[in-house]
């Protein structure tokens, strides 16, 4: 089998298999593009009234314990705390992707908003449908896709080469 049958052979089969896994990546990667401009993937930190980080963890799940609709216990619900000392804001996330925002001196709170961008980023990497499928699909997938973008700039470059190739040998005379 010729080597330009095989890498277009290649170069097809590996876009079939790749083409879910790809779209998914893709449009989960141009969402988290823009998670910044719309506060529904992603709310908007808020400004707290001092840079100063005055609560402490207790004081900190105190406040998040006594708002009920984000439903945060214990840290047991909680998956981190994000301190933002030049903004004067401690956001809570809970592992219900709520996400409470807090003033880092005051405990005011300042928002509460459904955070989606982690649930999208799971998603983007594979790890929302399966753990194994971050490993086991997209791992493959992206280096097949590496290597449709390798086959096709070799097809892309092919004929180039060729027509090179042959207007080297008309001046050489090699070619009648």
């Amino acid at each position: 089998m010729k080597a330009s049958v095989l890498n277009r052979k290649i170069h097809r089969w590996a876009a079939v298999i790749t083409a879910l896994p790809v779209i998914i990546v893709i449009a989960s990667g141009l969402v988290l593009q823009v998670k910044k401009n719309f506060s529904w993937i992603q709310p908007p930190t808020k400004r707290g009234g001092s840079q100063e980080l005055v609560l402490n963890f207790d004081e900190i799940l105190a406040v998040v314990q006594k708002i009920p609709e984000v439903n945060l216990r214990s840290w047991e619900d909680i998956n981190r705390l994000d301190v933002r000392p030049g903004k004067g804001v401690v956001k809570v996330r809970g592992k219900n992707n709520m996400e409470v925002q807090l003033d880092s001196k005051t405990g005011e709170v300042l928002h509460i908003a459904v955070r989606r961008s982690d649930l999208i980023e799971g998603i983007h990497d594979g790890s929302f449908f399966h753990s194994s499928f971050k490993l086991w699909l997209f791992l493959p997938s992206a280096l097949l896709l590496a290597g449709i973008w390798a086959t096709g700039l070799y097809l892309f470059l092919r004929p180039y080469a060729v027509k090179r190739r042959n207007r080297a040998a008309l001046a050489s005379g090699m070619v009648k």
